[in-house]
């Protein structure tokens, strides 16, 4: 299994892997997003659910409440405030279609790291297909800012020798097709 060249991920995209596809870094004056060496910097979209203790109750993987996160939208240039010590989730604008041979692992850019803010590493296993939930950690004691329709976090891409047995899809995977913020779920 091999990280995967720009080059490589061009070629995927076609088949559509990535949705819209930037085949180019941009990032003049906004944190960048769009192809790069190794992988592909993704945006991250203009809606967001912020964590809140308003309705005192407790974040429950297994039985979410609703009410832990309050839901917020911005225009597509628009920023989002992450409280102090705070969470927050997000979408990509990108939809991933990803290969049965592919492994894909996300990570935070290290512009939104230098400031304390941190995006969950995750991994796209093969054949999942949907937008990606972003993760997005506050760690500051201050308010932190989170541009939309810019770039969040960096996906590389790596290639099996041969397709998995099972995938992704195979499995029926929990958020599978998933378009918008998905919460957390667990299959009954």
């Amino acid at each position: 299994m091999g990280l995967k060249s720009d080059i490589w991920i061009k070629e995927m995209s076609k088949n559509g892997m990535i949705k819209p596809f930037c085949e180019k870094q941009i990032g003049k004056n906004i944190v960048s997003y769009g192809l790069s060496s190794y992988g592909y910097d993704i945006r991250v979209g203009n809606e967001f659910m912020i964590f809140t203790n308003i309705g005192a109750t407790i974040v429950d993987p297994k039985c979410f409440d609703e009410q832990n996160v309050v839901e917020i939208k911005t225009d597509s240039n628009g920023y989002c405030i992450v409280p102090p010590n705070s969470f927050a989730l997000a979408r990509t604008i990108e939809y991933f279609k990803i290969p049965r041979n592919v492994l894909a692992i996300c990570l935070g850019k290290s512009t939104y790291a230098r400031c304390g803010i941190i995006v969950n590493v995750t991994p796209f296993e093969p054949e999942f297909e949907g937008h990606i939930t972003i993760e997005i950690s506050n760690t500051t004691p201050l308010p932190a800012k989170i541009y939309a329709n810019e770039g969040i976090a960096q996906v590389l891409f790596f290639e099996g020798d041969e397709p998995c047995e099972i995938s992704y899809k195979d499995k029926k995977g929990k958020y599978q097709g998933q378009v918008g913020i998905t919460l957390p779920r667990v299959l009954k």
